[in-house]
């Protein structure tokens, strides 16, 4: 399965499949009597059976969304955006081979001669969110865009200027010269509901505006498509969007703007019935900051985080599976002065429960520098709370490297070496002690783990290791599974180990 932005090349679409639908047919019956005398016939002496009145069909519970789709149309465009291509050899698109046998013919040896400069168009939709024209749409919709051109439902044609665009939410508005214009309203997100019928408007495939129906399938969705710097909170609908739906609504029944229409997950390329909208909450956040600075400015609390595990739950001794478990804290950071310790799950934020690490992330990366927060955390069975003041998030820098060797064997699917200085330095870990892992066996208990070479484990059970003995010995004592503290590169997290 592949996740998918869905802006349209302008220069796609040849040609066009058509689709069957389905025809559902309503049978009816008749109603005859029968003399219970025989029970074989019809009774010539029994008096006439008066016919059996259908009964009449259930009004359908919904008749037609009309009203909703007047309302939200105007306020959803399509945008067109132009950017130029890269110019590139000709001879430069041959195989190596091949480059040198026909370089002198295409007319600049190994060179060649440069193809002309082409331009490429993009399609997608937006959302009219001010009536003196702030339109929200796709980051992927504008993205290197040199020029863009707005149009609305009745006709007109503007050219429109990027206020600003934000690639971690893949969220961007831009702004055409216009008054009075309809616009959406922002509902609440949060509010919504797995099971609520949406609607989705956009420009799929450049056929013009469409609007399909569906449910919400499901609620805090992170595809990963945007990789570890995204900031993903989708709501899922089964409404039918396709290339150019991008930056379109996704709208409650009740007419109000509940998300922008981001990714789809195909196998295809086409609708399968699973598409990903980005939450309005999310998107007012970012709107409002590219509108009033044309940049979006996050928070951090100076954690790094990894999933609550049933595995990891049980060596904890938690009784739930949720929130999110502190792998390492940074020096000096916010969470670092109130006391986080690594090891702590932190379970809720201002008492808004959180279930998972992305949850925590999406939520702290919504308040600005400077806001006072509290974080519930779990530490050693026993619940508490602390007082963090928010900082600013700057782009983190992670360097995974790795080493192969022979090592000690630990028993576990994994060898390792006690780390020296020059371990440190060329695997870009801040640990002083621990041992290296050199070598890790495909099908052993320490691969299944997640452990790879150059990882430096320097705690088990939360307690520190030095050597490969003193790892062997903490990894066969215990009933639980093992906990492992592992350093990998720039950052820290917990890892468990099956003992048995």
């Amino acid at each position: 399965m592949n996740y998918t932005d869905f802006s349209s090349p302008g220069r796609r679409r040849a040609g066009w499949q058509a689709t069957g639908a389905a025809v559902a047919l309503l049978l009816t019956g008749s109603v005859i009597g029968w003399s219970a005398s025989d029970g074989f016939g019809p009774t010539a002496s029994a008096a006439p059976v008066a016919p059996a009145v259908a009964a009449a069909p259930a009004p359908l519970a919904t008749a037609s969304y009309a009203g909703v789709v007047e309302q939200v149309t105007p306020a959803v465009v399509t945008i067109r955006s132009e950017r130029r291509v890269r110019n590139i050899s000709q001879s430069q698109e041959l195989p190596e081979g091949l480059r040198e046998f026909f370089g002198d013919q295409f007319g600049q040896g190994r060179r060649g001669r440069q193809m002309p400069e082409r331009r490429e168009g993009g399609l997608g939709s937006g959302v009219i969110v001010r009536p003196d024209g702030y339109i929200l749409t796709n980051h992927h919709v504008v993205d290197g865009a040199e020029q863009v051109n707005v149009e609305l439902t009745d006709g007109r044609s503007f050219k429109a200027k990027v206020v600003g665009s934000d690639q971690p939410s893949d969220l961007a508005v831009v702004k055409i010269d216009g008054t009075n214009l309809q616009t959406l309203s922002l509902g609440d997100s949060d509010a919504v509901r797995i099971g609520d019928v949406v609607l989705a408007v956009g420009n799929p495939l450049g056929v013009g505006q469409t609007v399909t129906m569906g449910i919400v399938s499901a609620k805090g969705r992170a595809t990963a498509r945007g990789g570890d710097a995204a900031f993903e909170d989708f709501i899922q609908t089964d409404a039918p969007i396709n290339e150019g739906n991008s930056g379109g609504a996704l709208v409650s029944t009740g007419g109000q703007l509940i998300g922008i229409n981001s990714q789809i997950l195909t196998s295809s390329g086409g609708s399968i019935g699973i598409g990903f909208a980005i939450p309005a909450n999310m998107a007012k956040n970012v709107m409002t900051q590219l509108i009033e600075g044309g940049e979006v400015h996050r928070g951090k609390i100076g954690v790094t985080i990894q999933p609550v595990t049933s595995d990891i739950a049980s060596s904890l001794g938690l009784s739930q599976v949720r929130g999110a478990l502190v792998s390492s804290v940074e020096a000096g950071s916010p969470a670092d002065k109130a006391g986080v310790r690594r090891g702590d799950v932190i379970t809720a934020v201002n008492g808004e429960s959180i279930r998972s690490g992305n949850d925590l992330r999406n939520e702290v990366s919504q308040m600005l520098p400077g806001t006072a927060t509290k974080l519930s955390i779990i530490r050693d069975g026993k619940e508490q709370t602390v007082n963090v003041t928010v900082a600013e998030l700057k782009p983190a820098t992670a360097g995974p490297a790795e080493r192969e060797g022979s090592g000690n064997p630990t028993g576990f699917g994994m060898a390792v070496e006690p780390l020296t200085r020059d371990h440190a330095r060329e695997l870009g870990v801040a640990a002083t002690s621990g041992v290296v892992v050199v070598d890790v066996q495909s099908n052993g208990r320490a691969a299944d783990a997640g452990i790879r070479p150059g990882d430096v484990i320097v705690e088990v059970d939360r307690k520190p290791v030095n050597d490969p003995e003193s790892l062997g010995t903490a990894l066969k004592n215990g009933s639980r599974p093992a906990l492992l503290l592992v350093h990998r590169g720039g950052a820290s997290f917990f890892a468990t180990l099956e003992r048995q």
